[in-house]
């Protein structure tokens, strides 16, 4: 590996605000804030828009799809037989 041509790999807090949850990990991700953690260390925070406690699929509150009425509804509006 060639030095100083990679980023600082270091640890980072990754915020998501909505679900009000943060976890700390290693990034090369930069950011100016910080936030003091649970163990009294000093570490850069990003905020995100989505992670694992506010992502519908990971919180069981994904829509389903009907596709049975979907069906129901192309044959209504086309006329479809179903008869090939």
């Amino acid at each position: 590996m060639q030095q100083d041509k990679h980023p600082d790999y270091r640890p980072v807090v990754f915020r998501d605000r909505a679900a009000g949850y943060a976890f700390l990990t290693r990034s090369t991700a930069t950011s100016d804030q910080t936030i003091e953690w649970d163990d009294g260390e000093t570490y850069p925070v990003v905020d995100v828009e989505i992670s694992s406690e506010s992502h519908p699929f990971y919180t069981g509150k994904a829509r389903t799809v009907d596709s049975e009425g979907r069906v129901a509804r192309f044959e209504r509006r086309y006329g479809g037989g179903g008869t090939a």
